[in-house]
């Protein structure tokens, strides 16, 4: 017997393909800036883009992309560091992936971490999904996952973006992918997914700190290249 999981994927797909259908050939792209625009400083933490290969953007499909490190310091973290005389050492980098797609009426769509990771090797240790404050105060509902793949380990902080809002949980989204496209025929959102390393002598806790310092410094900037 098919899973509970597995028929609602099934329903999920059918009821946007009826109703993407029913809307007509094309969806209202609102204007937006590219995301090789987000800053490569943020808060203080400066970043190097990583360049995808064409077969990685084959299976993404039709988007824009953006795959960044970032690298700070400890004073980041611990302000009161920053005192004169204190010596400033290197945070872990954090990785921050965005695509971004104008249109999901042609089947291309968002791809979840659950399915990617995986995928690529690697193993779910915990997840839950929480809230993150950004440094401007607004909320987002996000996903959180330790992963390890071998003897490497890493954290992770995802979420769903689209018409100014954020959703943690790919079913969710997608359902409210389906009435945005019926009331505003707009399908258009994004994955933005925080992601850094996890050494052998740190404690989670550590990481996942590092993790939401970064995405709260970078979360308030979305909005110029994810439309609300």
């Amino acid at each position: 017997m098919k899973s509970l999981r597995f028929w609602t994927v099934v329903l999920l797909l059918t009821a946007t393909a009826v109703v993407l259908h029913s809307r007509g050939d094309k969806d209202y792209i609102p204007p937006r800036e590219p995301l090789s625009n987000m800053p490569q400083t943020i808060g203080g933490w400066t970043s190097h883009d990583i360049p995808m290969d064409a077969e990685t953007l084959a299976v993404l499909g039709e988007g824009d992309f953006l795959n960044r490190s970032y690298f700070g310091t400890t004073t980041l973290a611990h302000p009161v560091s920053a005192q004169v005389g204190a010596v400033s050492n290197p945070l872990a980098p954090v990785g921050l992936f965005i695509g971004y797609f104008p249109t999901q009426r042609t089947g291309q769509t968002i791809h979840s971490p659950q399915h990617c990771l995986p995928g690529a090797g690697w193993t779910f240790e915990s997840s839950q999904y929480t809230n993150l404050r950004d440094i401007k105060g607004n909320n987002y509902q996000v996903g959180e996952y330790v992963i390890n793949n071998g003897e490497s380990k890493q954290f992770v902080i995802y979420w769903y973006q689209a018409h100014g809002r954020s959703i943690a949980n790919e079913y969710k989204a997608r359902l409210r992918m389906v009435t945005d496209a019926i009331r505003t025929n707009r399908t258009d959102g994004a994955l933005v997914r925080v992601i850094t390393p996890i050494s052998t002598s740190e404690p989670v806790s550590s990481a996942r700190e590092r993790a939401v310092l970064f995405a709260s410094q970078m979360a308030p900037y979305l909005p110029q290249f994810i439309p609300n």
